[in-house]
């Protein structure tokens, strides 16, 4: 099992969710970003979101979202941490003194609550739809933080609502925003959640190369959590042998992260399921 803290044997290997909204310049993921926000994406990448949360700064109202945004995808990828989570939102709403700070905070308490009611922790469905209309009103347009905003509505429309149609557009225009932002990470949930609505049209080829893009993208970052994810999610898409090389390379991943995201369990037990698609 990954101990956090301690990554040397992680180096190696391949390297899921998007904190748009950052206390110091760069997410992490490239050379020129800050060196904050880079040991803060190793941490966060290797699924160690509370040591990644204790490296920022608390009193600001950019620091404050980014650390609820982190623990808040902790609970996505582990069910566990709700309360530290709840703890960090109400701190970040407390700090946010403009519309777009306040936004930022709103897509996260939405987030949160789709991930409760996901999980079956408890149904949050109507806060996550008021909290994401909030942040609808007050994240501007055509800004990184909007484009987090219609990924995550299309979250909700795809797995609660069960309307694939409005999932499908919600999901592009999230595409659309992160390839003008070169927002490589959201670009790799986006190709990945296109994926899986194409694949169950039936599309193979569509749904291949959207997986496949998704784990190029994942594997380049260095984004381990969510390499195995994309592995299984391909292999859905791919036959044999193929397929069960894919399923075994995710489930090597899985044990490495120590059974993290939680949800792949299912998925990766013989025989096969159908992708989860709720991160």
């Amino acid at each position: 099992m990954l101990r956090c803290g301690h990554h040397s044997k992680l180096d190696g290997a391949l390297g899921e969710g998007n904190v748009a909204y950052t206390a110091m310049s760069g997410t992490g993921t490239t050379s020129g970003d800050d060196p904050l926000q880079t040991a803060v994406w190793r941490l966060r990448s290797r699924a160690c979101w509370a040591d990644a949360a204790a490296l920022i700064p608390p009193d600001t109202a950019a620091g404050a979202v980014q650390r609820a945004a982190l623990l808040v995808e902790r609970c996505l990828y582990t069910e566990q941490g709700w309360q530290d989570a709840e703890d960090a939102l109400r701190s970040a709403e407390a700090l946010a003194h403009d519309d777009e700070e306040r936004g930022a905070a709103a897509c996260e308490r939405g987030q949160l609550a789709y991930a409760a009611t996901l999980h079956g922790v408890r149904d949050r469905v109507d806060e996550a739809r008021a909290a994401l209309g909030r942040a609808a009103a007050l994240i501007p347009p055509d800004t990184a933080g909007r484009a987090l905003l219609d990924f995550r509505r299309g979250l909700l429309a795809e797995n609660i609502s069960r309307s694939p149609q409005a999932a499908r557009a919600a999901y592009r225009r999230a595409h659309t925003a992160a390839a003008a932002h070169s927002d490589s990470l959201l670009l790799s949930f986006t190709w990945r959640h296109l994926a899986g609505l194409a694949l169950r049209d039936g599309e193979m080829a569509e749904a291949r190369h959207g997986f496949a893009e998704s784990l190029r993208i994942r594997e380049e970052l260095g984004y381990l959590v969510g390499t195995a994810p994309a592995l299984a999610s391909l292999a859905d898409a791919e036959t044999d042998p193929e397929a069960s090389r894919l399923r075994e390379e995710a489930r090597r991943l899985f044990r490495l992260l120590g059974g993290v995201p939680t949800w792949l369990a299912r998925q990766l037990t013989p025989p096969a399921t159908p992708s989860p698609t709720g991160v």
